[in-house]
């Protein structure tokens, strides 16, 4: 391999690889979960006090003092009319959380507070008794606790001070969950699995799965994402068969290739499965060849083996008056990343060149750009 990289040509990207192994037996919970079985979210509005001085100005948030002067009157303090209060150690907040699946009454979430005026701060406080409600407006959750907020923190020789975002909080296992979301999993004698990525392939090899484990076929794909899976008749040995059922492997297909540009930094991810066809392309006046050759292994005598071939890859990079990037079929993942290395480009570059390859039928993956 002939690599020569001027100064100039250096890349102001960052170009990041995901070697992935061969496709490896993964359990049935880390490829599909159960329908109907989520989580689901919640949202509040309380006050956060106990503030040193860092509270929401209440002269431009007067929600904060409306919500003070609601609070007070249900606890059966009535305040003078026309009393102007001058706040500095409230803070009106937003807390949020997420109720997860199969949560019952007494169990402890946690949750993030959040402030919705200008405090400064939100270090120090406790948050009051917050009812959490769900998309139906029920209550599902009571939230209160002290609020802790990162620090800050310095660098080694002073060089850099960071100072964590002090406006959000969590309160860890803030809130007892009060009522529990109803989950029918399983009443109809069958249960549904539907599959984090859809495909076909992966549907028929879960269903095929199951049926190996338990027999009497008691899984059917459905479509390439949900695969009906049939439970015992006596609802005492259900839980043992779910149980067993989330721990079954199965090897999965390999992914679709796929390329993922971020835009703002430049940094790409691709997977092993990420192909070049010949195809030319010019920039500047850099030059890369990438070529592959036959590679013949031959097995030892009389050792019983069989004749392999295979493919290596040379990749030539040398700077020349208006070159042309000429690129061969890459042998792997990492020809087409030291292809692409080599590129003196910024991000809007690096992004026209793979959406004119994958445009031009070069690019044998998806594109996707965040």
């Amino acid at each position: 391999m002939v690599i020569r990289i001027f100064p100039a040509l250096v890349l102001a990207v960052s170009l990041m690889t995901v070697m992935l192994p061969p496709a490896q037996a993964e359990r049935v919970k880390d490829l599909a979960g159960f329908a109907g079985v989520r989580s689901n979210q919640l949202i509040g509005y309380g006050l956060v006090v106990g503030l040193d001085g860092s509270g929401d100005q209440t002269t431009q948030t007067p929600f904060t003092v409306q919500s003070i002067v609601s609070m007070l009157s249900n606890l059966g303090i009535s305040l003078p009319p026309g009393t102007n209060l001058q706040l500095k150690n409230v803070a009106a907040v937003m807390v949020t959380a997420t109720l997860p699946a199969f949560a019952r009454p007494g169990q402890t979430i946690d949750v993030t507070v959040s402030s919705m005026g200008n405090a400064k701060s939100l270090r120090g406080g406790t948050l009051l008794m917050t009812p959490l409600k769900g998309a139906d407006a029920q209550v599902y959750a009571i939230a209160q606790g002290n609020v802790v907020v990162g620090g800050v923190g310095a660098q080694s020789a002073g060089s850099k001070v960071t100072v964590n975002h002090l406006s959000v909080g969590r309160v860890a296992a803030g809130a007892t969950v009060e009522r529990s979301v109803p989950t029918a999993l399983g009443e109809e004698g069958s249960v549904v699995l539907e599959l984090a990525e859809s495909g076909f392939a992966n549907a028929q090899k879960l269903a095929q799965a199951i049926n190996r484990h338990f027999g009497n076929a008691p899984a059917q794909a459905l479509d390439g994402r949900q695969v009906h899976v049939r439970l015992p008749a006596d609802p005492g040995a259900r839980m043992a068969f779910l149980g067993q059922l989330e721990g079954i492997e199965v090897e999965p297909v390999p992914g679709v290739a796929k390329v993922i540009i971020n835009a703002r930094t430049g940094s790409v991810v691709m997977n092993q499965n990420v192909t070049l066809e010949p195809c030319a392309v010019a920039h500047g006046n850099l030059s890369v060849t990438v070529s592959t050759e036959p590679v013949i292994s031959q097995p030892a005598p009389l050792s019983g083996g069989t004749t392999v071939v295979g493919q290596k890859s040379q990749i030539d990079i040398k700077q020349e008056g208006g070159a042309l990037m000429k690129l061969g079929r890459s042998a792997n993942l990492a020809e087409l990343v030291k292809a692409l290395n080599a590129l003196g480009a910024n991000p809007q570059d690096l992004i026209a060149i793979l959406q004119a390859m994958k445009a031009a039928g070069a690019l044998r993956a998806e594109l996707e750009i965040i």
